[in-house]
């Protein structure tokens, strides 16, 4: 996982152990590969399933994201994937910074635990 600067079996704020929780539930309502949600500068959350159709592929944090800017957001203060990847999606992670250059993307196993957390 590329720059991971909060080790894994660190405890999550209380808002982002929320991200971690939509991110599941979103990912677990479709069975789709990844979940992500993200939170905007005014506390709103938005989250989001991979999407893998013929004619459109979106990751979980991109669409997450999408969703952000389509209600209004100007910043990003976090974001969190569920995912069974060994690496964060370099396409997810690059939405998620042109919102939030400094927003954490917490990254989750399917069960919750977190594994790590980007900063860059």
């Amino acid at each position: 996982m590329p720059e991971q600067t909060i080790p894994a079996g660190t405890d999550l704020s209380a808002e982002d152990a929320k991200l971690v929780t939509l991110a599941r539930g979103a990912r677990a309502r479709v069975a789709a590969a990844e979940g992500a949600s993200v939170r905007d500068q005014d506390g709103r959350t938005y989250a989001a399933a991979t999407v893998s159709l013929p004619s459109l592929q979106v990751t979980a944090l991109q669409l997450a994201v999408a969703s952000a800017v389509a209600a209004g957001a100007k910043s990003l203060e976090a974001a969190a994937v569920v995912t069974e990847a060994d690496t964060l999606d370099a396409s997810g992670q690059a939405a998620v910074r042109d919102l939030g250059a400094e927003a954490p993307i917490h990254v989750a196993a399917p069960d919750g635990s977190l594994l790590g957390t980007v900063t860059q």
